[in-house]
């Protein structure tokens, strides 16, 4: 027997060694930044200096010195000690060692694009471009980020738990940002192209300077993506973390962006055609965001939704979901604004501008959010079988059902809110219809959301309990039986999900005669297959008969353990005792 002692030092031992781990790669971490932070400031004086390094800023040197020179050092030292101690398989597998590399991997990258597209931006339409911050932050963290990817892809050291981190965040940065900037390039010069150039005005930029500038980030943003999604090898990656990002980032967010901006394209024109109460000028300001919006997220969903098509069939689920849940949200946002506006009309008519603006919107919302929402979902073709339903549809059902449910609840206490205050007098403007018609437009969107989706789980459940195996109430049934074993044990099997235990009765008590048995006279040349044919049906009928009595003998009955016993009434008809029994000892 192992001591007390032993015992707490076996449970300490991996306690302390996670504690340790936590200690250093947290002060690995904070000395990198540190170190960092301090060479970037002595290389940003020495780049905006040209004679010597020490200027009236004497503070600012004075960090970036000990920064560098004490924080420099106990960095180098520390990472010497993990590098050292990495040659064991324990601490490469360690989660620590691949949390490091993947966060400070993703701060490095950060802070090195940030810096060196900064730096290149700077010199368009600037005088004066203050180019040497960005440079010395992006060059010393770009050595950062060289050095901690050489350590990530290291043949012997690399970390073997959370080894997909770097590669997926990287992805996912170089994502965001291309898309971010290659939307407000193509709106720049989408809105000069639509409004005409408005850098005529003193003191503002040259219409092409901030589209180069966006530009600049966008290609900076594409090539981390491209390196990473291609050449890192992150398109092979098939670990629920890339699938998970694929689809948050790549489906939702995209498809968000891309239906947010069909539906304002669709808003503008329809106030071009049915609202002129602006300028045109002014109607025409979000059209140019808008559709590159609309252009750059529906390329970038269309990509990655075949990206999603491509993998496993759970990823290819989650992406439809996902589309049909964006798409959802702006079909029911405009339908709850459809009716604001139908209700506002209705109490003043005489305030048409703003009414026929909000009813533009919602209709313009329902039109881009409808078809899409259709195309995903396919209501019209609901499961027939619980082997039709697919993965992850009753969780969906249920999210979007609880989500409208509490979304309907707020709803109608804001209503209620607001019919109290009317009619305690707090406030005497405005009627009441025209202080609750917002929260009505969104509870009738909320509880139709809900009512479908409510409906649509109750049938799923239908086809689920259907094939489900039935509910056992009896344990263990011991059947005593002349003739029709099989027969009676798989009946008794169906009507109570029982385990089956025949006895056979040695008295010949209940034994088939010939008709019962289902013989007939051999099939011959003579045309006496008719015969074996009438013998066949009248042998299905019978256990069929068999089966419905048992059925009906065991209904009602719980209990451990039952005995069956079948027996015949004046040697003539079946006759089924069912005795429950309890297990004891022999009484003497």
């Amino acid at each position: 027997m192992s001591s007390p002692s032993s015992a707490m030092v076996s449970t300490a031992g991996p306690a302390q060694n996670v504690l340790r781990r936590l200690i250093l790669y947290v002060l690995l971490f904070a000395l990198v930044i540190i170190t960092a932070i301090g060479i970037s400031g002595l290389l940003e004086r020495l780049l905006s200096s040209e004679s010597v390094l020490a200027t009236s800023a004497v503070g600012g040197l004075a960090r970036a010195f000990a920064f560098t020179l004490i924080g420099g050092p106990l960095a180098g030292l520390l990472w010497w000690f993990v590098w050292k101690r990495l040659d064991e398989e324990a601490e490469r597998a360690a989660p620590g060692w691949g949390l490091y590399l993947a966060g400070m991997y993703t701060v490095s990258l950060v802070v090195a694009t940030t810096g060196l597209l900064a730096t290149a931006t700077s010199f368009i339409g600037r005088f004066e471009p203050q180019w040497y911050s960005p440079l010395s932050s992006g060059l010393v963290w770009s050595g950062v980020w060289l050095w901690h990817r050489w350590m990530w892809r290291h043949t012997f050291k690399s970390p073997t738990n959370l080894d997909d981190v770097p590669a997926v965040l990287g992805t996912l940065f170089g994502l965001i940002l291309a898309t971010g900037a290659f939307i407000s390039a193509l709106s720049g010069l989408l809105d000069v192209a639509i409004r005409g150039d408005s850098s005529l005005t003193p003191g503002t930029d040259l219409w092409w300077q901030p589209v180069l500038r966006s530009l600049i980030w966008a290609i900076g943003g594409g090539l981390i993506w491209w390196w990473h999604w291609f050449r890192g090898g992150g398109h092979r990656l098939r670990t629920g973390l890339m699938n998970v990002a694929l689809i948050v980032v790549g489906v939702f967010a995209a498809g968000l962006t891309a239906l947010g901006g069909f539906g304002v394209v669709l808003f503008v024109l329809l106030r071009l055609a049915f609202d002129r109460s602006n300028s045109i000028t002014g109607l025409l300001e979000p059209l140019a965001p808008a559709l590159a919006a609309a252009a750059v997220g529906a390329l970038v969903w269309r990509y990655h939704r075949t990206v999603a098509a491509e993998r496993s069939a759970e990823t290819r689920r989650a992406s439809l979901l996902v589309t049909s849940g964006v798409s959802l949200v702006a079909a029911a946002s405009g339908v709850g604004v459809i009716i604001n506006a139908t209700l506002a009309a209705a109490v003043s008519p005489l305030a048409g501008s703003a009414t026929r603006t909000l009813l533009l919107g919602g209709i313009s919302s329902l039109v881009v959010g409808g078809p899409v929402w259709w195309q995903a979902w396919k209501p019209m073709r609901r499961p027939q079988s619980a082997e039709d339903i697919p993965p992850g549809r009753r969780v969906y059902l249920i999210v979007f059902f609880g989500i409208s449910a509490v979304v309907a609840l707020i709803a109608l206490l804001v209503i209620g809110y607001r019919l109290f205050e009317f009619l305690l007098g707090e406030v005497s403007e405005g009627s009441m219809l025209d202080r609750v018609r917002a929260p009505f437009g969104l509870l009738v969107a909320a509880g139709l959301v809900a009512g479908y989706h409510f409906a649509a789980w109750r049938h799923d459940r239908a086809l689920v309990a259907a094939v489900a195996p039935r509910a056992r109430t009896i344990g263990h049934v011991t059947l005593v039986t002349g003739s029709n074993e099989e027969v009676l044990s798989q009946a008794v099997s169906d009507a109570s999900g029982a385990y089956v235990t025949v006895w056979r009765r040695a008295d010949g008590v209940a034994a088939p005669s010939a008709s019962e048995a289902g013989s007939a006279a051999p099939t011959g040349v003579d045309g006496e297959s008719g015969v074996d044919e009438e013998a066949r049906v009248d042998e299905e009928a019978r256990q069929a008969a068999l089966r419905e009595q048992v059925t009906k003998a065991l209904e009602g009955i719980t209990a451990g353990h039952v005995l069956l016993v079948v027996d015949r009434e004046n040697g003539q008809r079946m006759h089924i005792d069912v005795i429950p029994v309890e297990t004891g000892g022999a009484v003497r």
